[in-house]
């Protein structure tokens, strides 16, 4: 995968601002128990990326430790989670929470991980029917 320029995002309320610098590791949904009640969402997309392509422009995330050597950076303010690090299984290595790109489009998902522990129901979520809005609000 090739980026046209640098990817910047944010959390919800704007406090948090990040810029993005390379190319990606790799960026897979992810379906643990753990993201799932980080998030509060069925799955969390995140995008790996070398440490030091990840610049904090705006704002200092909160840390989190949820797990012996996980840590999850939240914005204090919203609540939004942006970013996790695991220094002992994945050193030099952060993870970025991909819909908080200003373009998550820019960055397409390429996997599927840790479904050994999906939620049931998301297997077939896909054919679920769709509303361009809420129904009976389109």
């Amino acid at each position: 995968m090739t980026l046209s320029g640098p990817l910047t995002g944010g959390c919800h309320c704007g406090a948090i601002r990040y810029e993005l610098s390379g190319e990606p590791m790799h960026h897979a949904l992810c379906h643990c128990t753990d993201c799932r009640r980080a998030s509060g969402a069925p799955m969390v997309g995140w995008a790996m990326f070398p440490e030091d392509a990840l610049t904090i422009i705006q704002g200092v995330p909160r840390e989190y430790a949820s797990s012996e050597h996980g840590r999850r950076y939240f914005c204090g303010t919203c609540g939004s989670g942006v970013f996790y690090r695991n220094a002992k299984n994945l050193p030099g290595i952060v993870d970025i929470q991909a819909a908080t790109l200003d373009d998550p489009d820019a960055l397409p998902a390429g996997a599927h991980v840790q479904v050994a522990e999906r939620i049931g129901w998301m297997k077939d979520a896909h054919a679920l029917p769709e509303f361009a809005r809420y129904p009976g609000m389109e």
